[in-house]
């Protein structure tokens, strides 16, 4: 029977591998190969191309622990990834507990999602102007009263809050479109027998919908942690239209934009650039190990 079983494996794994191999050359030449070339000169003290790498070791490694900048942005990503994704699924599952049932849920849910699809760079911009020291909400505050309220929404205490409060509005349409996905395959009658039984709204959530939907909250949270650190564009449009964005809004890939541009000190730092990059992608992959251990269930057929 081994050989039998042996045999069957081996004549699948010849039809298969033929087959297999252009994709796993095309990807290995655009993925796998970049990566590691990126890793190498993470090492090395580089200013781009027409310039020699000169190998340094660990030495980009420890000047980003000993970067006050770079250990300010990498905090803000991580409170990004974590604050804000809080935020965007607790909105996401209060969303989902009250357009489940709601009359004309379909248009609602396409409304939700039209800010992911706007540019990141055109909502930071008007979003930025709105919050100006004599943007809308300040006039705003001060027509309707309420002046002791006006703040300099841009300045270094609240900057990154409102980047936060932003990327959250922009991405919470998006996971209700893709928790709402699962949902709609729970069957009906689940429900009923749940209200049949007194259960009120919260309650039906927590035993059907939530339980039922689990496997699309893992993917949308892997989804959000990549998004999450690879955050940029709205950093940029908030602030670095005038400039070099202040430290207190920068995030790890504004921090990595700005070595490779030469921004920090004036001098392309690509060596730099790199151990940043390589840095943001073992965070991402820490959080999605975890997330996809925390996140693990069981298969349950509806």
């Amino acid at each position: 029977m081994a050989r039998t079983l042996g045999g069957v494996r081996g004549e699948r794994d010849r039809i298969y591998v033929p087959y297999l191999l252009p994709a796993l050359l095309i990807y290995s030449i655009l993925f796998i190969a970049p990566a590691a070339v990126t890793i190498w000169y993470s090492f090395t003290r580089w200013q781009g191309l027409g310039t020699e790498a000169h190998y340094t070791g660990l030495a980009n490694y420890r000047a980003m622990l000993s970067n006050p900048v770079f250990l300010t942005s990498f905090r803000n990503t991580l409170i990004l990834v974590v604050v804000g994704g809080a935020f965007v699924f607790a909105l996401t599952f209060l969303t989902m507990v009250v357009v489940r049932e709601m009359r004309g849920r379909a248009f609602v849910r396409s409304m939700l999602f039209v800010p992911s699809i706007l540019s990141p760079i055109a909502i930071g911009t008007a979003v930025g102007f709105l919050l100006n020291p004599d943007g809308a909400l300040n006039r705003l505050l001060s027509d309707v009263g309420l002046h002791s309220l006006t703040r300099g929404w841009l300045g270094p205490d609240l900057i990154f809050k409102c980047i936060i409060a932003a990327v959250v509005w922009i991405a919470t349409g998006f996971y209700v479109a893709i928790m709402m996905s699962r949902v709609d395959a729970i069957p009906e009658d689940l429900y009923e027998t749940a209200r049949l039984a007194g259960a009120n709204r919260l309650e039906q959530f927590r035993y059907i919908t939530f339980p039922l939907s689990r496997d699309a909250l893992s993917t949308g949270a892997v989804l959000w942690v990549i998004g999450a650190v690879k955050t940029f564009e709205i950093v940029i449009a908030f602030t670095g239209t005038a400039g070099t964005p202040p430290v207190q809004a920068r995030s790890a890939a504004v921090q990595q934009y700005l070595a490779v541009t030469g921004g920090i000190s004036g001098t392309p730092q690509l060596g730099s650039a790199a151990a940043i990059g390589v840095v943001m992608f073992l965070l991402t992959a820490v959080l999605v190990v975890a997330l996809r251990r925390l996140l693990r269930s069981e298969a349950v057929e509806l």
